[in-house]
């Protein structure tokens, strides 16, 4: 791929509102990491400039996500999941929560800018991250589930290409298209368990979820998950 390619795809990728966040959470998180680092190795000032980059891109992201929670809302506006389908039902319970994630976000930005009380900063984070916890529980619970078929419907098609490598385009086509989607399913499901692990930390803080180090990888891992996703093929 020559560069002039790459160029023309991160044009793309960062003309879309996920490409942005995902780039803004790597800053976001890569300093979480420099600050743990630096505090670290003693290294007050360069610390507390990682923390302020950390901080203006955690209030970035929330910003930038004004509004969002309207297209989970709009999933759910579509209607019930007819009777006896699960996974219907999870998708309802997942958007659920990330409608509640998004719209209490606005006023933990709020909040933190000054234009609310400070103390409800913390109260509307917490809200926030419990609705993002649940709804990433059930994100999970369908990747659990559709992996499964995933690997069900490729088997069929596997077994039925020439062991030669002749013929069967046809075929080979829909196996390598089959292989992307558990691609991009594995990679999904990374950047759910990701996120709720960041969830979790806010929710109930201990000291796996809650220490720099899981955090910044956490985070990382999440974002470059969205890179993957979003870039365009």
């Amino acid at each position: 791929m020559s560069t002039g390619d790459t160029l023309d795809k991160l044009v793309v990728f960062l003309a879309k509102r996920d490409g942005i966040d995902k780039l803004v959470k790597t800053f976001q998180y890569v300093s979480k990491l420099a600050h743990w680092g630096a505090e670290s190795s003693s290294l007050p000032e360069l610390a507390q400039r990682a923390k302020s980059w950390e901080t203006a891109s955690g209030l970035s992201r929330k910003a930038f996500r004004s509004g969002r929670f309207l297209t989970r809302f709009n999933a759910l506006r579509r209607g019930p999941p007819p009777p006896g389908d699960e996974f219907g039902a999870l998708a309802v319970l997942a958007n659920a929560g990330e409608m509640v994630n998004f719209f209490f976000d606005h006023f933990a930005c709020l909040s933190r800018v000054g234009v609310l009380e400070p103390w409800l900063a913390r109260r509307a984070s917490y809200v926030s991250s419990f609705g993002e916890a649940v709804g990433y529980v059930f994100f999970v619970a369908m990747d659990v589930i559709m992996r499964p078929v995933c690997d069900l419907r490729a088997l069929p098609r596997e077994r039925r290409l020439p062991r030669d490598g002749g013929g069967g385009k046809d075929a080979e086509k829909e196996v390598r298209k089959i292989r992307m989607d558990r691609v991009m399913q594995l990679v999904a499901t990374a950047a759910n368990i990701a996120d709720l692990i960041i969830a979790i930390a806010e929710t109930d803080p201990n000291p796996f979820c809650n220490h720099a180090v899981t955090l910044g990888i956490s985070g990382l891992a999440s974002a470059w998950a969205g890179w993957y996703r979003s870039w365009p093929s």
